[in-house]
């Protein structure tokens, strides 16, 4: 499952901005003063305090004409100051290149007894999806069928459509629900398609525009949750309704099925249909999100009635086997007088989980697939027709492992991969036992295998191209100790020969939320335009990620978020104390949920970093509920319309924090207009402070591509070579 982001409070306390020393003895002091507030700082929290201190709430208007006349003259600023750059072409064009390659390694989906796959080159920008037999796409030509162009379609209908996935009906998959985004919103159109004909079905399946969650239940039945009119979204803009859409009715003719409550927080109530090998469905659920992370588990009965699991509030749906729901934990839990704890994977009978049942000792020993250590934590499952293959991280790195159930209970057994990278599991077919997995690491382009359940072997199918010269530069991991004695890993990727005179220029990323983790990674676009060119990379595992379980995430969730941007000071701080770097010299990179963290970053250690990438960000935390679709987020950050969450929000939200008399690097803010998931009102309206008090920044907004800048490789391109040319400018260029 998806985990797939009001009155008055009293002042809170202030955030004094903290005075490092680099290692070249320079020091940046700011002028910071308990006696004063910010002067946007709102003097009341409530909803309408916040928006009385806001002078810039007309930029929340996507497409109000002050917004879009401050997005030009910003745009024009920031175009001239870095595609004007002698190393802006060479970049863009290096990207391109990367991102349009054709040796790139065709990411395969099962589709039948065939494979998908869905491409995008210079040639298609916006792509193709075609298919081939598990035989020709072991070769080094794989003869591909075209089923759907993408370019040719959007040409046709005068539409800007971007590719956002495909669900096809078991077992045959000859049938098919394309979803279609419109510029790249998250909001998505879905049309019905037949792979046989290869053309969108007459009279089929359309259910249009919006943030849908829908299932097959059969062929000619739809689970669908969407917008079926006033008052059927949440707050969030999310449905909580799910309907039986039948082929050749009206959706506004569908019986409806489950119902959530319109207060319901996260993203959305979502059909399940669990399926046995042969098609057949096995069971249909329903996850109703309480918030962003807490949800009920209900199952529709026999008579058509839905019924509630006995399952606690934070679980990961992963699949069933054999009558057994398998799940993952993110909180402990007692069932059946056994004591189970947060991020533990268990397998019990559905029957068992009825809320209403006669309890029964359960035997643990069945019930308890894995329970990771400390420095453990699950990261992807895939339910087989004969157990459970699932990737461990160790540390951060990757461990392949399939789960039998004896008589004794589940043993595990280790599958064989590369030491020290990313593992990841990909499409695979329950029938066959298949498995796709996938292997990177830093400097370790990607390697695909496909994996048998039943024998634990592996065989490798594709290895991507070098995109860069790796020999020059090496993978260290260290840890960082944080301001509460946490120890922080981190990855640095540096130059082999590095000196460590405190001159390296250096990338520290983070993101730090949403029990997202980030494992090691090929980066192809980073170690082309920066490694190549002498620069060091960093990548921080902080609080609020995932890379140690739900404990890690939990821990700086709401009132302990500071914990997790102390995290990523602690780390800047101690890439300087090693010598690898100084404040002049440090810039860190993050988006979305990261752009809370770089923002409050660059108000809470200005001193500390020289650059800050600041995309598609989350920045206004007084306001975000107030922006789409902000109130899904609340399980994470809290909800400032409360005063207590407005208390400890206040104490760290970069716009309300921003300060004349503070002295701030150069930052570089962008976002999209067409981002449907993080508001661009957030972007707009710190770089407009930032302007108005006098502190020199860039900001640019991109008119086309969405949150997730997958439209067109072509502009991803133009993408990354700004934000190299702006890393390069403050860090590569810097005395």
């Amino acid at each position: 499952m998806m985990r797939k982001l009001l009155l008055t409070a009293a002042l809170p306390a202030l955030l004094l901005g903290a005075c490092a020393t680099d290692t070249t003895g320079a020091a940046r002091q700011s002028t910071v003063s308990a006696a004063t507030l910010p002067p946007h700082f709102p003097r009341d929290l409530s909803p309408a305090g916040v928006a009385a201190a806001d002078d810039n709430l007309a930029l929340e208007q996507v497409q109000g004409a002050e917004a879009m006349a401050f997005v030009a003259q910003s745009n024009e600023k920031a175009l001239a100051a870095l595609t004007s750059d002698p190393r802006y072409e060479t970049f863009r064009q290096q990207a391109e290149a990367i991102l349009t390659s054709t040796d790139r390694i065709p990411s395969p989906r099962f589709l039948g007894d065939q494979l998908s796959n869905f491409w995008q080159d210079a040639a298609n920008p916006k792509g193709v999806w075609r298919r081939t037999t598990v035989e020709s796409y072991a070769t080094q030509t794989p003869q591909w069928e075209t089923l759907l162009d993408l370019d040719a379609l959007a040409r046709a209908e005068g539409r800007d459509w971007v590719f956002k996935g495909v669900d096809c009906l078991a077992p045959d998959e000859t049938r098919c629900l394309i979803s279609l985004s419109d510029g790249g919103k998250d909001a998505v159109t879905v049309r019905e398609f037949d792979v046989t004909t290869k053309t969108f079905v007459n009279g089929g399946f359309v259910i249009p525009e919006g943030k849908h969650r829908i299932e097959w239940l059969d062929r000619d039945t739809l689970l669908v949750a969407t917008d079926f009119g006033a008052g059927t979204l949440t707050e969030s803009g999310y449905p909580y309704i799910v309907k039986a859409v039948k082929r050749g009715h009206p959706i506004d003719h569908a019986q409806e099925v489950y119902r959530g409550e319109q207060a319901d927080g996260g993203y959305g109530v979502s059909p399940m249909v669990m399926r046995k090998v042969d098609g057949s469905v096995e069971a249909v659920l329903f996850s109703r999100p309480l918030d962003t992370f807490r949800s009920q588990i209900w199952a529709l009965g026999e008579d058509g009635k839905p019924w509630q699991l006995q399952l606690p509030e934070r679980v990961g749906i992963q699949g069933m086997l054999d009558g057994k729901l398998v799940f993952s934990l993110d909180q402990d839990w007692t069932f059946d007088g056994h004591a189970y704890k947060g991020g533990d994977l268990l397998a019990v009978p559905l029957n068992l989980l009825n809320i209403q049942r006669p309890r029964i000792a359960y035997p643990k020993a069945a019930a308890l697939v894995f329970s990771p250590t400390a420095r453990q934590s699950l990261q992807d499952v895939r339910v087989m027709k004969d157990g459970i293959m699932a990737v461990i991280a160790d540390n951060v790195v990757g461990k392949l492992t399939r789960f039998t159930l004896g008589d004794s209970g589940w043993q595990q057994n280790a599958i064989a991969v590369p030491e020290n990278v990313a593992v990841n599991l990909g499409s695979s077919s329950r029938s066959t036992g298949r498995v796709f997995v996938s292997t990177q690491g830093f400097l370790t382009p990607p390697t695909l295998s496909l994996a048998d359940f039943n024998s634990g072997a592996v065989a490798p199918m594709k290895a991507a191209a070098a995109k860069f010269d790796a020999s020059t530069h090496v993978v260290e991991q260290f840890e960082a100790t944080s301001t509460d004695g946490t120890k922080i890993p981190y990855f640095i990727v540096r130059p082999r020969e590095l000196a460590m005179d405190g001159k390296a220029p250096t990338i520290l990323f983070g993101y730090g939320g949403f029990q997202a983790s980030f494992p090691p990674a090929y980066k192809p676009e980073m170690g082309k335009l920066w490694l190549e060119n002498g620069g060091v990379f960093v990548q921080a595992n902080i609080r609020g990620g995932g890379e140690f379980g739900p404990a890690w995430h939990q821990a700086a969730l709401r009132e302990n978020r500071q914990r997790a941007f102390d995290d990523f000071a602690a780390v800047g701080r101690d890439l300087i104390a090693r010598g690898i770097t100084s404040s002049q010299h440090l810039g860190i990179y993050g988006r979305s949920n990261g752009g809370v963290l770089t923002s409050v970053s660059i108000t809470q250690n200005p001193d500390l970093f020289n650059a800050a990438v600041i995309e598609s960000p989350l920045i206004d935390m007084m306001r975000y509920p107030e922006l789409p679709a902000g109130a899904s987020w609340i399980g994470e950050y809290g909800d400032p319309r409360i005063p207590a969450d407005a208390e400890f929000i206040s104490k760290y939200s970069a716009y309300q924090q921003l300060r004349p008399d503070v002295e701030y690097p150069r930052v570089y803010i962008t976002t999209n207009t067409l981002d449907d998931r993080v508001h661009p009102g957030h972007a707009r309206k710190f770089a407009a402070r930032l302007g108005k008090m006098g502190h020199d920044h860039l900001y640019y907004e991109d008119t086309a591509g969405g949150h997730s800048n997958d439209a067109d490789p072509v502009a991803n391109a133009r993408r990354w070579a700004r934000h190299y040319v702006y890393l390069s400018q403050q860090l590569m260029d810097a005395d």
